[in-house]
């Protein structure tokens, strides 16, 4: 059987609401973290896994800006599309703009407000089919997706935002599936908060016994706050004094 590509998604949508008034002017993923924009850092965690063909789906009200500062990726040694997403519909929904690009291939989804301390080159290069996601312990899991574990550290239920957590561990904003991704998401129902959600996603791979979970053992933000923006600053601020 041929060996499948990784292709990369960064979903840089939304309105970034809880940033604002900072995201009445700009989207959210071009604010900075220290001295560069929010979108380097997923981009990153990417280019450092080799992926090189990456399509970012953003936003229309600043998808010039994007591109701005983005290009066609040549000064990042990549490839990149562009794709609108015009209403935030869910994580998952990203699979449905992106059905073409990912084409016949496997694909690392990240999203453009995540920020990585830890290399996912081995995670990422190691990945054959099924799906891949990747947990970190927190102290406030009710508001992210919620993995419960069995006593073998098998993940055997996940939650979205639970109001009773079944363990401390969340779904971190890293996700990667095989092409059939793209049919699976074509099964899902709307939330009733309107959302194409990736926990029933992730939760059709786990039904089917192909989901695999890995933990965060560095540093991890959702720079969507401005208290996790600095703090986030900090760590990149140390990192280059630290050099």
């Amino acid at each position: 059987m041929q060996e499948k590509n990784m292709k990369g998604i960064i979903l840089a949508g939304g309105s970034g609401t809880r940033l604002s008034p900072l995201t009445k002017v700009t989207s959210k993923q071009l604010l900075p973290i220290y001295d560069l924009p929010m979108i380097h850092f997923p981009l990153e965690t990417l280019r450092q896994a080799g992926i090189v063909d990456i399509l970012f789906i953003v936003a229309p009200d600043h998808a010039g800006d994007f591109l701005k500062y983005l290009g066609s990726g040549k000064d990042f040694n990549c490839h990149f599309s562009y794709e609108i997403q015009d209403k935030p519909q869910g994580i998952a929904q990203a699979f449905q703009i992106g059905k073409d690009f990912i084409d016949e291939d496997n694909v690392a989804l990240i999203l453009g407000d995540n920020l990585f301390e830890d290399d996912f080159s081995q995670s990422i290069q190691s990945f054959k089919t099924g799906g891949r996601i990747f947990a970190k312990k927190v102290a406030d899991p009710e508001r992210f997706g919620v993995v419960e574990f069995d006593e073998q550290n098998r993940a055997i239920s996940i939650e979205e935002k639970p109001s009773n957590p079944k363990s401390n561990y969340c779904v971190t904003g890293l996700y990667i599936y095989d092409n059939t991704v793209v049919e699976k998401v074509k099964n899902l129902d709307f939330s009733p908060r309107g959302e194409l959600e990736i926990t029933d996603l992730n939760n059709l791979y786990l039904k089917e016994g192909s989901l695999d979970v890995a933990f965060v053992e560095g540093a991890w933000f959702d720079t969507g706050t401005f208290e996790s923006m600095f703090e986030a600053t900090q760590l990149i601020r140390d990192r280059r004094l630290a050099k």
